[in-house]
């Protein structure tokens, strides 16, 4: 697997990945915009609700990958899978970009413990870290403990800043979200889902070269 070894370079991927996977429609995304109808900050607790969760798993990952030396046959694998996984969520995303369905949360009683609850059955984000976030948590690696914490705190703060500033602005305009808006947003996360999840497969074909 070929890795980013800049850092402002590496941020910068981070940063496009966590903002496509975040603003493509999910469990999350139909849960703050169910929330979001009743209160304008609750955007910022079902955040919080997922960092519950998301941060001690990409502890979890950092620490497991720190205690063991990961074969570079088994880093190519994770390169290989995570990319087709980028490219698969990309090309998915486009073509049911018109079925659009609200996902189904259950009775949750508070913003915080649906933010937990969504995040913790969502098979796709368990399989999401389990692939493209341990392939960039391998490459967070690189820049020790002090990167990996800049990491984990760039991904979060794209979600806080996200489903924060979606609840607030549903709750005041309900109408924010047209057609034309969720196509854009639709086409840009496809884009970059696709030429990162390219980007990995292409990384860890040439390291099999090399």
């Amino acid at each position: 697997m070929v890795y980013i070894t800049e850092f402002p370079v590496f941020l910068l991927s981070v940063l496009l990945i966590s903002l496509s996977g975040v603003l493509m429609p999910g469990p999350l995304f139909a849960l703050t915009i169910k929330k979001a109808s009743t209160s304008k900050i609750s955007g910022i607790l079902i955040a919080l609700g997922h960092g519950i969760v998301e941060f001690p798993l990409m502890i979890l990952i950092f620490f497991v990958l720190s205690q063991f030396t990961i074969p570079a046959m088994v880093q190519i694998g994770i390169g290989l899978i995570g990319g087709a996984l980028m490219v698969f969520m990309g090309i998915q995303s486009f073509q049911g970009r018109h079925n659009q369905k609200e996902i189904q949360t259950g009775p949750m009683r508070d913003s915080v413990f649906a933010g937990i609850y969504t995040t913790a059955v969502n098979a796709g984000f368990i399989l999401w870290w389990l692939t493209v976030g341990t392939a960039l948590i391998l490459n967070a690696k690189l820049f020790g403990l002090l990167g990996f914490s800049i990491f984990a705190g760039v991904h979060w703060l794209v979600d806080f800043a996200w489903y924060a500033a979606v609840a607030f602005l549903i709750f005041k305009s309900q109408r924010f979200w047209n057609d034309r808006v969720r196509f854009g947003i639709t086409v840009f996360c496809s884009a970059v889902f696709i030429g990162f999840g390219f980007y990995f497969m292409g990384s860890a074909v040439w390291s099999l070269l090399v």
